[in-house]
């Protein structure tokens, strides 16, 4: 999906018709709510507003796109836990609603940063074992190979005095 912005610090518009279809104007085209979620997953900026009264629904069409991923998967698949989500609804109308989302905001901030450290230092420490691997795993796949093979290797040690592989046929 191309993504074109009106401008360098502007956000894309996005109108939403009363038949529920958005509208992204920069590129004058429809989009879904999934293309919407993508564009954020690309850091790309965005405001939706709605097209007849014109007012701002970015904050409701960013919650559709949450509601739909999260009842798209299992009970136990869900990004949001059941309880955080209860804890949640229970702040509202609380006499601490004001200072939840900049609670919840600072202390995502910190945990996207402390993720990009992770990462940083994850791909570090394949780079600093090269005799062990070539390089960073490039997925989660590949990682989980990986990991077999250090598994199987090691379980060889182990067993020095194996007669056989377990792979061979017994007569």
């Amino acid at each position: 999906m191309a993504k074109t912005r009106p401008g360098p610090d502007e956000p894309t518009v996005i109108k939403k018709y009363a038949n529920r279809r958005l509208y992204d104007t920069g590129r004058s085209s429809y989009v879904t709510l999934d293309d919407l979620c993508e564009m954020v997953k690309d850091g790309y900026d965005f405001v939706v507003y709605d097209a007849k009264s014109g007012n701002d629904i970015t904050r409701s069409v960013l919650a559709q796109i949450i509601v739909d991923k999260e009842s798209g998967s299992g009970e136990d698949e869900g990004l949001l836990p059941t309880s955080f989500m209860k804890n949640l609804i229970s702040f509202y109308g609380d006499n601490v609603e004001s200072l939840v989302p900049s609670y919840l905001e600072n202390t995502f901030e910190i945990f996207v940063k402390n993720q990009e450290q992770m990462r940083e230092q994850f791909t570090k420490s394949f780079d600093d074992m090269p005799g062990m691997f070539p390089g960073p795993p490039a997925t989660l796949e590949e990682m989980n190979r990986k990991n077999m093979e250090m598994f199987e290797r090691t379980m060889k040690m182990f067993t020095p005095f194996n007669s056989g592989s377990s792979d061979e046929k017994k007569d």
